[in-house]
């Protein structure tokens, strides 16, 4: 069956779809939901046609989650809000939308600002509140990172619906073993070096988390200064910086199928939120983050801007194909898992989200 790459690219002035028989050439079609940051984008291909998910935020209407069955030529956006709070809290925006593994059909989660995790059982469009989140002791003392408080990474387990971790900033990591009832802070080994305790139960400022879906006890995470790695599920964290030439960032993702290769994009942090010397470079470890290697080729210099932590993604093709956007606009990607790189996009607005998938044609 014939297949191509599709990319769904969310910015800060609305979402822009690429297709590619090649990964070399892109088509581009957009905007969609034009002069609305798009923070949230998702994919899910589960059923018979690929779903768009965007979570949209308008500075007249406020936010809300379109779906699109039809790559972006018709969306369907109701008139109310799918995501909202029952009672105390008003939605300030969507930061992730994440379908559900394969035995879960029709379940999409979703992540929010204010801390906040909710729950789809039709594909997207309707959501409710897991009230064991919002309910917990801890939520109070949940701080605000620069880029408000929210919960930003979602990573249900594959082979355990009953199972799921999210990340927060700031709060830190937190995972539920019984469907969301009930939540454990679980930040052993981050460091969060602006409280007077450096390893506190929570209170970490996690950039991003990501796990192998095939190795459901390995994790990564990007942290506000800190890389580091779990071998157990999320319950305990060890460093694995060294080798990169600086700890901050925000950007962390896994290889779709060798659970020891992870890509990062480092920038210098606090007053400097640029790349080192301004060379646009993601770095590929192949041994879990033991050792780690520069990638550059094809990328430029004199880049004097970032790469969000929702702004880098890999596809699920073979070899696997690599893509990130800066908030310059401009989006690369590569096809042969980092090695080259080439440019898929410029000129956009700042680009915020972005996810790739396989799909057939």
């Amino acid at each position: 069956m014939a297949s191509k790459v599709l990319l769904a690219i969310g910015t800060r002035k609305g979402l822009w779809v690429a297709t590619s028989d090649d990964r070399s050439t892109w088509q581009l079609d957009g905007p969609h939901h034009a002069m609305t940051g798009v923070y949230a984008v998702g994919i899910d291909t589960r059923g018979p046609a690929p779903r768009l998910l965007a979570g949209v935020t308008s500075e007249h209407f406020g936010p809300s989650v379109a779906t699109s069955d039809d790559l972006g030529a018709t969306w369907d956006e109701p008139d109310h809000a799918p995501i909202s709070f029952p009672e105390e809290g008003a939605l300030e925006r969507v930061w992730q939308l994440q379908p559900g593994p394969a035995s879960q059909p029709g379940v999409v989660w979703a992540g929010t600002q204010p801390s906040a995790l909710f729950k789809s059982t039709d594909g997207g469009s309707t959501y409710a509140l897991v009230e064991g989140l919002w309910k917990h002791p801890h939520r109070e003392e949940w701080g605000a990172g620069f880029g408000g408080q929210a919960i930003h990474s979602i990573v249900p387990d594959p082979a355990d619906p009953d199972r799921m971790t999210v990340a927060m900033s700031t709060g830190g990591v937190y995972r539920t073993s019984d469907g969301g009832s009930s939540w454990q802070a679980s930040n052993t080994g981050i460091k969060a070096y602006f409280l007077p305790d450096p390893y506190p139960e929570f209170g970490q400022c996690v950039h991003k988390i990501a796990q192998h879906p095939a190795e459901p006890s390995r994790f990564y995470a990007q942290n506000h200064h800190g890389v580091y790695r779990s071998d157990d599920g999320g319950e305990t964290w060890k460093s694995i910086a060294d080798g990169l030439p600086t700890d901050f960032g925000f950007a962390m993702v896994v290889h779709p199928r060798q659970p020891d290769t992870i890509y990062n994009f480092p920038i210098k942090a606090d007053g400097m939120r640029f790349p080192p010397e301004g060379k646009c470079r993601v770095y590929r470890s192949r041994d879990a983050g033991n050792t780690w290697e520069c990638l550059g080729d094809g990328l430029p210099d004199g880049f004097w801007t970032a790469v969000m932590r929702d702004a880098m993604c890999v596809d699920d093709a073979d070899p696997a194909g690599i893509y990130f956007g800066s908030r310059s606009g401009a989006v690369y990607g590569s096809s042969d898992e980092g090695d080259h790189w080439h440019l898929v996009a410029e000129n956009l607005p700042d680009v915020l989200s972005i996810r790739a998938a396989v799909i057939a044609t």
